[in-house]
């Protein structure tokens, strides 16, 4: 069976939903809210790793004479 045939089927079942009366319904919002949760939850995490992070910068070193070297110069 091919997908148009499989559409073709499908589409007086779509004809008899009332279009102003379709909603997402219970499981809908069921699956929004456990979504919120989930990113509330990974949130809280981060910032509590965020916040044990101990980064402290060390300054620049500067180039030693041999890295100021061209590299054509250390073929030789």
């Amino acid at each position: 069976m091919y997908a148009t045939q499989a559409l073709t089927n499908l589409v007086p079942l779509a004809e008899e939903l009332d279009k102003n009366k379709v909603t997402p319904g219970v499981l809908g919002f069921i699956v929004f809210a456990a979504l919120a949760v989930g990113v509330w939850a990974l949130m809280k995490s981060m910032n509590r790793h965020m916040g044990r992070v101990n980064f402290e910068e060390r300054p620049a070193e500067p180039a030693s004479e041999e890295s100021a070297e061209p590299v054509s110069a250390k073929r030789k």
